[in-house]
């Protein structure tokens, strides 16, 4: 009977921590929204849209920059969470 309790307590935990990560997700994909919209806005109002241009948006390649990290930082939740064992 230990074993089937440890059982379903280690189920539960797997599932409320797949359920975190799926929302850390969605809420990472948001922020990558947003500064997506954000860069635009930047870009057209310094009026260059070219990284390789000297006169490129400092602000605009920072927010890039940002975007990048929380896009790989999706994809390594994203392997987190297809690496975690299915909750039963």
């Amino acid at each position: 009977m230990v074993n089937s309790s440890l059982n379903e307590t280690l189920r539960g935990t797997t599932a409320t921590n797949r359920l975190q990560i799926a929302t850390l997700i969605e809420t990472l994909l948001r922020s990558v929204e947003l500064l997506t919209v954000e860069i635009e806005y930047e870009e057209v109002r310094v009026g260059v849209r070219d990284l390789s241009d000297p006169t490129y948006s400092v602000l605009a390649r920072r927010l890039r920059a940002r975007k990048d990290n929380i896009r790989a930082t999706i994809v390594s939740l994203e392997m987190l969470d297809q690496e975690a064992p299915k909750a039963a």
